[in-house]
């Protein structure tokens, strides 16, 4: 069956979406600059030198431009317009605190210029109106854009998986995608390519989506899909995963991937630790007056001890004592057993849900990255009975520990709290594979924006499946990759 005219008319479908996307993007950040070129324009050019009060002055020229790029740097590094990509809710909140981090970084500016501080109430103006603007914008775009573009239809090739549990991930983002075919791998590859081409051509899917299945079985689908240009979703293996950051070579007449035995050269060891030296002090500084409050509260509550330490382990599975302030009752573990914190957990102190969800409780562990034991951006250091647990069911789970811990990691970016520990180990092996320094200080910025972001803080459910090997026995059927799969990986 001949698929090309109907790719042909997804292709120009996706480019009109990506033509739609921008113009709607570019209409928003417009109108915030807009905003702050009128400010500029009755208030700030004001109080700086007489050489600015020319409207189309250079200076004047320039800062509206510099602001510009400001917003649409800080834009696309939070999401804040990825229509189509992120639920309204969190595009509003990323675009809302890209303007609101592009007007501090203003205003700083603004009164360094001027040899004194700015009226803060106007730059609270501006950000109040930027703000009413994103909020009825993005909100009647959003819903436009949704309704000219529908979620993508979805073909799902899956494994012994059940494939509900692949489904309930795409169903969490229902706005985006919805899987409307389903086919067992068992099926056999000429079945599955007929099957791919009928609902292809009869615009029943615009997608396919390689599930849990081997390599070996998923080679020559991908190849197929490649070749009918048929768009693919991947769910990685640990192998893919390490491939995403090897080095290309041509030595020879033939492409050669390298993958190195060790994951940071001397040279980015070295400037990621004068990043931290450098970062935990002033932070530490700064940090002061809410630490000492946050431990006079705790003090106070229970008299309990204020820090709370726990051995944790980081590069190469070395041990060292990790620093919290308490958010748990004392007693929480007095049985011995470590566990992960859950939702509605009622060994959590009223003071220890605030500084949790307010990230508050992992101020000490600066400490931690002053002294070395920690780095600011790396895996989430584990204990080292939990650590055995996960390597009884993964053992590619030491693979993470290939460079130091660290306060915040791919992990607690892109995952949130409750995310399975496998794909979680998958987000940091990416970190690790794809290192430089300016991935370090794009996921510091984006770690602002998890901390006032909900849905990162959650506990696990009460049921979901955890390191330990005796609830994965009693969960075998819900388990996020099985016992097997991880052999083969």
């Amino acid at each position: 069956m001949n698929i090309g005219a109907n790719g042909i008319k997804i292709r120009k479908r996706e480019t009109f979406k990506r033509v739609i996307n921008l113009g709607l993007v570019g209409i928003c950040l417009g109108m915030e600059i807009g905003v702050f070129g009128y400010h500029w324009w009755t208030y700030f050019r004001l109080s700086l030198v007489e050489g600015l009060r020319n409207l189309w002055s250079k200076a004047t020229i320039a800062e509206l431009a510099l602001y510009g790029l400001m917003l649409i740097f800080l834009s696309a590094t939070y999401g804040g317009m990825r229509l189509g990509y992120q639920k309204n809710a969190e595009i509003v909140f990323s675009q809302v605190l890209s303007t609101i981090l592009a007007n501090v970084i203003l205003y700083i500016q603004l009164s360094i210029m001027a040899h004194e501080l700015f009226v803060v109430k106007m730059f609270l103006v501006l950000t109040a109106e930027q703000t009413v603007i994103i909020l009825l914008y993005i909100n009647v775009i959003n819903r436009v854009y949704q309704h000219l573009f529908p979620p993508r239809k979805l073909l799902l090739v899956h494994g012994d998986r059940p494939a509900a549990d692949l489904i309930s991930k795409f169903e969490s983002r229902a706005d985006k995608y919805v899987v409307t075919k389903t086919i067992h791998i068992k099926e056999g590859f000429e079945k599955i390519c007929t099957f791919i081409e009928e609902a292809y051509a009869a615009d029943e899917c615009s997608a396919v989506v390689l599930g849990d299945i081997s390599g070996v079985e998923r080679e020559p689908l991908l190849k197929y899909c490649y070749g009918k240009s048929i768009r693919v979703y991947l769910l990685p293996k640990i192998s893919d995963v390490i491939l995403m950051g090897a080095e290309e070579l041509h030595v020879f007449d033939s492409p050669l991937l390298l993958t190195r035995e060790y994951s940071l050269s001397m040279e980015q060891r070295f400037f990621k630790r004068a990043v931290d030296i450098i970062c935990s002090l002033i932070l530490l500084i700064l940090a002061s007056p809410f630490m000492l409050i946050t431990a006079i509260a705790i003090k106070l509550y229970d008299r309990g001890p204020v820090l709370y330490k726990q051995v944790r382990c980081t590069m190469d599975q070395r041990e060292f004592y990790i620093m919290k302030f308490r958010s748990m009752r004392t007693d929480a573990e007095k049985d011995g057993v470590a566990r992960l914190a859950q939702k509605n957990d009622d060994r959590i102190t009223p003071i220890g849900k605030f500084i949790r969800k307010c990230r508050i409780d992992e101020l000490p562990q600066l400490v931690n990255i002053l002294r070395g034991d920690m780095s600011f951006i790396g895996p989430r250091p584990e204990r080292p009975e939990i650590i055995a647990q996960y390597m009884e069911v993964m053992p590619e789970f030491a693979f993470r520990m290939k460079v130091k811990a660290g306060l915040a990691g791919f992990a607690q970016v892109y995952g949130k709290y409750n995310t399975t520990p496998y794909d979680k180990l998958k987000l940091d092996l990416t970190y690790i594979e794809n290192y430089s320094l300016w991935l370090d200080l794009k996921l510091m910025m984006l770690t602002i924006k998890v901390i006032f972001w909900p849905d990162s803080t959650e506990g696990v459910e009460a049921e979901q499946v955890t390191a330990l090997k005796s609830e994965i026995d009693q969960k075998e059927a819900s388990k996020p990759e099985g016992k097997d799969t991880f052999t083969s990986l």
